[in-house]
């Protein structure tokens, strides 16, 4: 498990053997990767990983039930669905950070992984104001404007999304750059 870089420590949890072993090999050269083919594995090996990438579609515990179990025992790690199940409003529900659709290109899940590692050090409001942005921008994509336009659950991420977008820009209003850049990563400004 050797890693070239100072990178983040990625969970990577993926029961298709040759894609596991691909998305180790890109990750690898800047991050250092544990590999695992199941739900149950993935929380047995979850030892203060920086990031955790889940196939949906998993032996023993789904990607969904590997995702709830981590949020129940109070694991509030970055998370990214990497599947190739289509996104579908089963999602709203879902506690990721990011949803990565199958085939992900090399230089996307790299940057997926950057981009989640770099958000586990920000306030908790910052990253759930990412977490629904890539959420509702996911369904927005997949998911007719016609079945959206009917759902309680996606009106409920807008509504959720639409306060703590208001609540961080009225935060962030009075502070200089410095103080700007303590509260993001979750210090004191």
């Amino acid at each position: 498990m050797s890693t070239n870089g100072p990178g983040a420590r990625v969970l990577l949890a993926e029961d298709e053997e040759g894609l596991a072993t691909l998305y180790a090999s890109w990750l690898r050269e800047h991050h250092e990767v544990t590999v695992v083919a199941d739900g149950t594995a993935a929380l047995e090996a979850y030892d203060g990983h920086d990031v955790v990438l889940l196939d949906r579609m998993m032996p023993e515990l789904s990607g969904g039930e590997t995702l709830g179990a981590l949020r129940d025992r109070g694991i509030d790690v970055p998370v990214a669905m990497v599947t190739a199940v289509e996104p579908d409003l089963d999602l709203a529900g879902m506690p990721f950070d990011e949803y990565l659709y199958k085939p992900v290109p090399r230089a996307d899940l790299r940057e997926a992984v950057s981009r989640l590692a770099a958000r586990g050090a920000y306030d908790d409001r910052l990253r759930r104001h990412y977490a629904l942005a890539a959420k509702l921008a996911t369904l927005e994509e997949h998911v007719p404007a016609s079945e959206l336009a009917g759902s309680e659950a996606y009106a409920e991420l807008e509504a959720e999304f639409a306060a703590l977008d208001a609540d961080l820009f009225d935060a962030g209003g009075d502070l200089d750059d410095d103080d700007l850049a303590a509260v993001l990563r979750g210090g004191d400004a």
